[in-house]
């Protein structure tokens, strides 16, 4: 009863186990193939890992991390320069305020023009929406350091580039984080819609493929996959902020 009591304050277990629960209510509630039982799916999940399905996830995964590098990359360093210079700030900001809410989906063809039809499109459609999220994630955790700390570490003599190591990195890095996993979910939704073009290989891909086959337990097992990758992504999050943020202290980790 113990072990069991100590699987159960498990966040990530319990939370699976309470889907799976739901799931299973549905599938006897339905009563039909369209919602496959969740044994059934596990079991031609791990079956299909074996096969094709990896080569889709890892695909999907690639595309993803490849996406959130450049954004990181392109998202950081305008962010700082934004929210270190007034000019920078008053140019940009208007800029992102235009470009940031309009649906990115909307530019897919106009991606696949300019870059082609293979991973390039894809993944500049997911920078397009993750970009903006670390721009003004950056922006304002630069805005929000107390002008009177800037007045500290000049007394101390530091040069630019310890203001930057011990100061802002310091303060932006847990924004980055919170964008990014704002942007993730929506970034796996918008893979998921490129996915269904120009393409063979990627999670979308296939969990359309099995919808036009009517294959319902295979489609499942890629939204299962789905869900794993994605939980695998926020994961990772989760140990970067862990790793390069020792300093935020959570009351409970997450298991």
């Amino acid at each position: 009863m113990k072990i069991l009591g100590k699987l159960l304050q498990s966040r990530s277990l319990f939370g699976s186990l309470t889907i799976l629960i739901l799931w299973y209510v549905l599938h006897l509630a339905i009563g039909s193939k369209i919602i496959p039982s969740p044994f059934e799916t596990i079991v031609t999940f791990l079956h299909l890992m074996t096969g094709p399905l990896l080569l889709h996830i890892l695909t999907s995964v690639l595309r993803i991390t490849a996406a959130i590098v450049f954004s990181m990359g392109i998202g950081i360093p305008l962010g700082l320069w934004m929210g270190l210079s007034k000019r920078a700030d008053s140019f940009l900001s208007p800029i992102a305020y235009i470009l940031y809410p309009i649906p990115k989906v909307a530019f897919l063809p106009l991606f696949m023009v300019l870059f082609g039809l293979g991973d390039s499109s894809k993944i500049i459609l997911i920078i397009s929406i993750i970009v903006f999220q670390i721009i003004l994630a950056v922006r304002d955790g630069v805005k929000e350091i107390p002008q009177e700390y800037f007045y500290s570490v000049a007394t101390l003599g530091l040069n630019r580039r310890q203001i930057y190591s011990n100061l802002v990195f310091p303060a932006v890095l847990p924004k980055i984080m919170s964008a990014l996993r704002v942007s993730i979910g929506v970034s796996i939704a918008t893979l998921f819609f490129s996915e269904n073009y120009a393409t063979t290989y990627g999670i979308g891909y296939f969990i359309m493929n099995c919808w036009v086959m009517v294959d319902y337990v295979e489609m499942f097992a890629g939204i299962l996959a789905m869900s794993l990758m994605g939980t695998f992504i926020f994961k990772a999050v989760d140990w970067a902020e862990r790793r390069f943020c020792p300093w935020i202290r959570k009351d409970s980790a997450v298991a």
